[in-house]
Order: C-alpha cells, then structure tokens, then sequence
C-alpha cells in the first residue's frame, strides 16, 4: 500500500511491515503525518541498494552482508532506525573485524557512538604492527595516531615497531606530515629501546631531518637520547633487551669471559672451556685480532651511552697466561696485518661513526693515525689476504647499509673494488683460499633493516662475487672465524624479531652448504671472535 521512490528506483511495500521493521518508518505512518496518507513517499539522500536490503530484511529477515556494503547499510539503518536490521549489521562487524576493517569499524564507532564496537580498539592495540602496515593506517589523522600509540595496551614486539609505523605514516605524505614528527614521537617510547635499535632510529630520522629542512617553517624532527631503561609500563609487552638473554636456554656467557672452543668430528657436538676473564670493565661491540702470539682485544662498549665507549686495550699471552694493558686507542674494528694492528672506522660515539684508521705498534706500545678511509664506516666487514686489507660493506654516515668493497693500504688509502650483489652491514667476513666469504648481517629494506640471509664470495684475481649457499637463520652482529678450512658463524640476532642467538653454524667451501654446529654456551651478540695458538697443556 505504498511506493517507496529512493535514487531514480520504486519500491513496493506495506506501510504496517515498515512501521514494525523501523522507528522511522513507524513515527510517519502513525503520528498523522502527510506522508501516512499517501500512496507514494520519496526518500532523498539516500541509496537505493542499501533500501532494497532493508525492505527485504523486513519482510525476510536476512541481510546480505560484506565489507564492500556493511557500512553504507549500517548507516543507513542507523538513520532510518531499522533496529534489527541495524543489529545484524553490529554483529557482522564485530564477529568479522580483521587487521584491513579494524581502523574503519573503530571509526564508525567512534562518530556513531557504537560502543558494541568498542573492541575494535582493543583489536588495534593487540595487532597493531600489522595493522600499521595497511593502507587504511595511512589514512589515520596525526591526532589519532598519537593517541594509539600513546596508549599503554599497545601490543608490540619491540618499541622499534612503533617508531617504523610512525616513520611510515609520514613518509606517506612527507610534505604534509613531517611538521607532525615532532609531536608524534613524544608517542614513542624511546628509554624502551637497545643500542641496536638505535641505530635505526638514527637512519630514519637523519632522512627525517632532509625532509624537515626541504619544507619552510616545518618542524625539525627530534629524537632524544637513549637513556636508562625504565620500568615497562602496564599492559604493553617489554621488548627484548639486554645482550644476554637465551631463547635456546642455557647459562650465558659473562661479559668479559675468554672461551676456547674445541670442535669434534661429529656434527652438532661442541665443547667449550673457559681459558679466563679480561681485565678492566666487560666490553661489547669491541676488536680483536691475533698477532706475535697474542690476542688483542681494543676498544669496545661496556653500555649504551656515550660515555661507555671504552678506549682501553690489552694483550693476553697464553703461554704465560696473563693480561698486559696497552695504550688507549678510539676505535672497535681491529685486525692485524705486516706486523702490526689496525684499528678500522667505527663509532666514536653512539650514533656517530668515523673514517680514521689507528695502528697500533707491537714494540712500542703506541698508536698512530694512518691513511682515513674514503668516507664514515660503522658495522663494516674487515680481512687479510696476502693481498692486503679488504673491508665490505657497513653503515654510512648516514646509517645506510652499503654494497661496497675496497682494498685498504695504510699508505695510500682505498682502492675501490666490485660492489656486492647486496647491501649489507653488522656481517662477518672471513678470508678462505684466497678468497673472502660474506655471510649474516642486515640490509636495507623499503625504509627499515632486515635480516640479510644471503651470502657471498669475492674472487680477487676476477674482482667479482658470486653467490653461495645462504644462512638457514639470522646472524647480525655475530661472529666468526676460519678453523681447518672451515668458517664458523657464532651466535648474533636476528633483526626481523630481535631474538637473540646462541646458534653456531660451519661452512665448507667444498660441500658449498652450511651446517648446524650447535650452541654457544649461551646467546650473545657484539661478540668477536680469532684464531690464537694455545700452548699443548691448554
């Protein structure tokens, strides 16, 4: 008994089937209003498909729901007051909500005052990596981002990935939002974070500084820095921290410990025994390097502020098995060659990395600068050869992984050889017949590091890579060595996750595959490992 016209569409219904469907429907058509008489009402500013599934849940009491309508139908009958209808339209979302609807239904509920969804807040914060990674998060005002990420639910694995998607959100649309970087990142949790992750918050907000200085009046982005960990608050998840936790068990290894490790010929069985304990503080992120029948061990961290970086050295003798401390140097990167010790780039200060090259002499207990290399290194790779002094890849100073190669002479500089077939920087290199092998490490990639799995081996006599087989897990900041024609990979972490390593792994140049070896005695990162000669009774 009466048309409905909607959008250039007629549809037929009853007036009493509508009045008990809608509260709307029910106060035109029995409150002695115009349209109660009529045969035929126009409904404006409203849509014809989402009518027709209205009129048609009234008479049979399903609706037809998908992402691609819930929303117009929703509101629609929220605005015509179809309440069961408009129920079956909440259940949908709040049954159906995943990582790419989340942000919509969170903001539907919040302009319609839907609190039946107000778990799509929580649905946010429990997933929220994930959800920073869809498009719709983009979309998401600066106001509205502060507010999630300020919020102490907030589920992450590290507070690293709430600083990427805060990075993300305004690398979408720079020119707009970099003025909001400044007020964005009193969100972010920085006391949270490790040195290590550090490292890439310095990456990103030098290029957030370019961006910044591009625009007029624009806010100059500021990240404070690393300070004392503070007590995690309620609710979100303490990211992994420390350089000596154990995801595989296992007591860890004491900073500051020397260990001999002592392969056997059966796979995946080690043994390990403690030779003794360096003087002076425990140091991470160090050097070390065997000459004359000693190991040396320069330089290094003992936390992560500037004023743990440690410039002490020593030398220990194991045939009479103690300690001599040296002249202070400045450096981390050191290996021996022609008779003397190098110490090669590095950071001077946390977040600042340098292109100095010291030598250390043996006879006269002294440090000298030599020949800089061409530009600030950080996380590099060094090895000898007969050939001289290789360095790959490593941080720029602008903390962006690099493919390069070059020969170092103390003399007369670098000699700039093949690039890598990746970027790569916190890798191992090691030099085996003559060639130099590259394994483990991050890469960039987009604007974040990842894990860098591949691996490669450079040919001196053709200057070029080629690839080998690749890591089975990540090895970043791990270290490795040359044993019976072997390389060994130990411990480190993997950049992805953060979680931390005790794992060793062989490679055999003739098989060309890698093999599991087993575990250091515990997980450890920023470690340094190097061939020494130790004396029969040892």
């Amino acid at each position: 008994d009466v048309i409905l016209d909607v959008g250039g569409a007629s549809f037929h219904a009853h007036k009493v089937l509508l009045a008990a469907s809608s509260d709307y429907f029910r106060g035109m058509f029995t409150s002695g209003m115009r349209e109660s008489r009529q045969s035929r009402v126009a409904l404006r500013f409203q849509s014809a498909s989402e009518i027709a599934a209205l009129i048609s849940c009234s008479y049979d009491g399903t609706l037809p729901l998908s992402w691609d309508c819930v929303f117009e139908i929703t509101c629609t009958a929220l605005q015509l007051q179809f309440q069961q209808a408009l129920a079956l339209c909440l259940r949908f979302l709040k049954e159906n909500i995943e990582v790419t609807s989340c942000l919509d239904v969170a903001s539907f509920a919040e302009a319609y005052g839907a609190s039946e969804l107000e778990e799509a807040n929580d649905f946010i914060l429990r997933n929220f990596w994930e959800v920073s990674e869809t498009a719709k998060f983009q979309d998401l005002t600066a106001e509205k981002l502060l507010e999630i990420i300020g919020q102490d639910g907030l589920c992450v694995p590290t507070e690293l990935a709430v600083f990427r998607a805060v990075s993300s959100w305004i690398e979408a649309d720079p020119r707009e939002r970099v003025r909001h970087a400044g007020a964005l990142m009193t969100g972010v949790r920085f006391p949270l974070m490790t040195f290590r992750e550090f490292r890439e918050v310095r990456a990103i907000n030098l290029r957030m500084e370019c961006l910044a200085d591009d625009e007029v009046g624009a806010e100059r982005v500021r990240i404070p820095e690393q300070s004392s960990p503070c007590p995690t608050p309620q609710g979100r998840p303490p990211p992994g921290r420390g350089d000596r936790m154990s995801p595989e068990g296992g007591a860890a290894l004491p900073a500051g410990t020397c260990g001999l490790q002592t392969p056997y010929t059966a796979a995946r069985e080690m043994e390990w025994r403690r030779l003794g304990q360096m003087p002076d503080r425990p140091r991470f992120r160090h050097g070390v390097a065997a000459a004359a029948g000693r190991l040396y061990v320069v330089g290094g961290c003992f936390f992560y502020t500037k004023d743990d970086i440690m410039k002490s050295a020593y030398s220990y003798d194991p045939f009479q098995n103690c300690w001599k401390q040296l002249a202070d140097m400045s450096n981390f990167c050191a290996v021996a060659h022609g008779g003397g010790l190098y110490a090669i780039g590095g950071d001077k200060e946390i977040n600042t990395n340098i292109d100095s090259v010291e030598m250390y002499n043996l006879e006269t207990d002294s440090w000298s600068y030599v020949h800089s290399l061409p530009q600030a290194l950080s996380g590099h790779g060094v090895s000898v050869t007969h050939a001289g002094i290789f360095i790959s890849g490593g941080f720029n100073s602008k903390y962006e992984c690099l493919p390069s190669t070059f020969l170092y002479d103390p003399a007369s500089g670098a000699t700039p050889l093949a690039d890598m077939a990746s970027e790569r920087a916190l890798h191992c290199m090691e030099a085996l017949q003559g060639r130099l092998y590259v394994a483990g490490g991050v890469r960039n990639l987009r604007k974040f590091y990842t894990d860098q799995l591949a691996c490669e081996v450079y040919d001196p006599g053709t200057d070029t890579w080629t690839a080998v087989a690749t890591l089975p897990v990540p090895h970043v900041g791990a270290a490795s060595a040359v044993l019976e024609g072997k390389i060994y990979i130990l411990g480190g972490y993997s950049q992805d996750d953060y979680a931390e390593s005790g794992l060793v792994h062989r490679f055999d140049p003739c098989t060309q595959r890698w093999q599991s070896m087993g575990t250091l005695p515990g997980a450890i990162i920023d470690v340094r490992a190097c061939l020494l000669r130790l004396p029969q009774h040892l």
